[in-house]
């Protein structure tokens, strides 16, 4: 392939050209050529980034759909509700959906494969169980205190809790497909199938004359969650049968929760911290606001994609590396990972900064009113971006207790600062909100990383801070 490719631009460019080319050419065919655990890791976040590029595409222009169809004000109903779904479907599975991964990576590099199969099987039961118990009790309480409640959320809630459990379940699905690095199985349910279900089932309810508001458009992310949640299942239990060999099941529980609850604080604090400011907007603005910032953050949604492909891919490497002992190699492929994070999630900020207000007029006239925000926004992702993915570092390595009062801490500025700035400051108030938070999690991250585990996490290497510590760079 190298060959043909470099005859390719010989011939097509002028020679010199050509030469500055070919070291870039050589380092392209080397991750989608080589069999090294680099070469694979990259290939995956690629495909990952590539998935997660798609699915921003569809989910945007889904979105673009559904608040044309609907109306500011219905759909700022519908994503205030939808939002609130998505986080408390990744805090209903108790850190199971990330403790997976780590499992399965201890696991495959011990060859015990008896609780290797324990911990898959266990992980999905768990999180199905208790997101349904989670749903049940989440209704009663909307029921006893559903006068406390602003009357058009109530129906979009009662909805969403349907959606529930398997939301769950998809999101420890996606850990199991990823801890055996299969990104499409991993990915493809959720962020490819459910928008597009989403949409064509909305589409099918207004064609049969129901009414374009929020709770059609729940009842639509119904349809789409279930069917794109069973799908996944099926896809994975194929995969499983050949990629897992038959054999007895062997259960650690009490091992398994005691290192699950702290990852279900990080995983709770990060989906909240994440999402804190749409909860607030919706909470102190009107839904239409609620609609314009939401616009706001999706326009932004491919800079994100770039950190969560990176950490798609690596999360279970961190856990292997250092299960096996090969420190050298654990260090340079965190190193390797946040180069992965900073330079696309930079470019892509820039670029959708620039354009944003185009993208923003798709929504309509008054989604225009969050151009400001996009640059608000853009530098706290830009900020966060150059740690890369240091909380799957700490969780992976046995420092989730760690990573937990990170997360926590940065929720505690993030409701502070969002308590404080949007009614003064509104939207605005929001994002600046945010993107503090973000600047706060960047630093107590790398920070942590530091202290507990001795590796700076950073996009500068450390030989050219002055420190003199050159060999973890």
């Amino acid at each position: 392939m190298r060959l043909r490719l470099a005859q390719l631009i010989g011939r097509l460019l002028p020679a010199p050209v050509a030469d500055r080319a070919m070291p870039h050419l050589e380092r392209l065919n080397a991750i989608l050529d080589g069999s090294g655990d680099s070469a694979v890791s990259q290939r995956t976040a690629i495909f990952a980034f590539s998935v997660r590029v798609a699915s921003a595409a569809i989910a945007y222009l889904s979105q673009v759909f559904m608040a044309r169809w609907m109306g500011d004000f219905e759909y700022g109903i519908y994503v205030a509700v939808w939002v609130a779904a998505v986080i408390l479907g990744g805090i209903a599975c108790f850190g199971f959906q990330t403790g997976v991964i780590r499992f399965i990576s201890e696991y495959r590099t011990a060859n015990d494969l008896d609780h290797m199969r324990g911990a898959i099987r266990g992980a999905l039961m768990w999180s199905l169980a208790t997101s349904t118990v989670f749903a049940l009790i989440g209704s009663a309480i909307l029921y006893l205190f559903a006068d406390h409640v602003t009357d058009y959320y109530v129906i979009p809630i009662y909805l969403a809790a349907v959606c529930l459990p398997m939301m769950a379940l998809q999101e420890t699905q996606d850990g199991v497909a990823r801890a055996f690095n299969w990104p499409a199985t991993a990915l493809g349910p959720t962020f490819i199938a459910r928008p597009l279900l989403i949409l064509a089932t909305m589409a099918i309810f207004i064609l049969a004359g129901m009414p374009t508001d929020a709770p059609t458009a729940m009842l639509a992310a119904i349809v789409a969650t279930w069917l794109a949640s069973i799908g996944q299942f099926v896809s994975l239990l194929a995969k499983l049968r050949k990629a897992v060999p038959q054999g007895p099941r062997a259960y650690r529980p009490r091992e398994w929760i005691t290192i699950a609850m702290p990852i279900f604080l990080v995983e709770g604090f990060y989906n909240l911290l994440t999402n804190t400011d749409i909860l607030f907007v919706g909470y102190y603005l009107p839904p239409d606001q609620v609609g314009i910032y939401f616009a706001t953050v999706k326009t932004l949604a491919l800079v994100h994609f770039v950190y969560f492909s990176v950490k798609a891919s690596s999360a279970h490497r961190f856990a292997a590396y250092r299960q096996a002992g090969d420190m050298r190699r654990y260090e340079e492929f965190i190193h390797e990972t946040v180069n992965w994070t900073f330079w696309p999630s930079l470019v892509l900020a820039i670029l959708m900064v620039l354009l944003g207000r185009y993208f923003l007029m798709l929504f309509g006239p008054s989604f225009v009113a969050g151009e400001d925000l996009l640059w608000i926004l853009a530098i706290g992702v830009v900020v966060r971006s150059t740690v890369g993915a240091a909380e799957s570092v700490l969780t992976m390595s046995g420092e989730q207790n760690t990573c937990a009062a990170v997360y926590g801490a940065s929720l505690f500025v993030n409701l502070t600062l969002n308590l404080t700035l949007i009614p003064i400051y509104g939207l605005k108030g929001a994002a600046w909100a945010t993107t503090t938070a973000m600047l706060f999690e960047a630093i107590a991250l790398y920070a942590a990383a530091r202290r507990r585990l001795g590796i700076h996490i950073f996009i500068i290497p450390m030989s050219q801070t002055g420190n003199g510590k050159a060999g973890t760079a």
